[in-house]
């Protein structure tokens, strides 16, 4: 008879704790459809950032397709400014900017702990494509602030 313990043992960090999150859901992430985190992450960016998006911000993101990947977790969501807001961009829509990045390092930069160029200088954060696009974008988040903060 085996008397191995199968005890739980708590992360001692937030990175282990996110790393052992990681790991966890990766694989069943992966597996699902684009279009269920897409919607999930429209919603959050019609209730976060819309309302704060101003009008040459607007026009200059309308009808163009940003996928949005979250590296460690395998999540790829794929969305674009419409004129009622952010919603699911069409599989068939080439991609104008594609932002990659792992769910910390989003994290730290929604809240303004980080900012986009440090990110990116230390490729922490990807962007690829349309260059301007990819500069107001990151413009405006700079110019907005932190958009939550827990």
């Amino acid at each position: 008879m085996s008397t191995k313990s199968h005890a739980f043992v708590a992360p001692r960090s937030l990175a282990e704790l996110h790393a052992l999150a990681a790991a966890k859901v990766k694989p069943l992430v992966q597996r699902l459809p684009m279009q269920p985190p897409s919607m999930v992450l429209a919603l959050a960016m019609n209730k976060l950032l819309l309302p704060r998006l101003p009008a040459d911000a607007k026009a200059a993101l309308s009808g163009r397709s940003v996928e949005v990947a979250v590296t460690d977790l395998g999540l790829a969501m794929k969305l674009q400014l419409g004129e009622r807001g952010f919603v699911l961009a069409p599989q068939s829509k080439p991609v104008a900017l594609r932002i990659a990045a792992a769910l910390p390092d989003y994290l730290r930069l929604l809240r303004g702990e980080d900012d986009a160029d440090r990110l990116f200088f230390e490729r922490a954060l990807v962007m690829e494509g349309d260059t301007e696009m990819g500069l107001v974008l990151k413009n405006t988040l700079d110019a907005l602030g932190p958009l939550f903060r827990f």
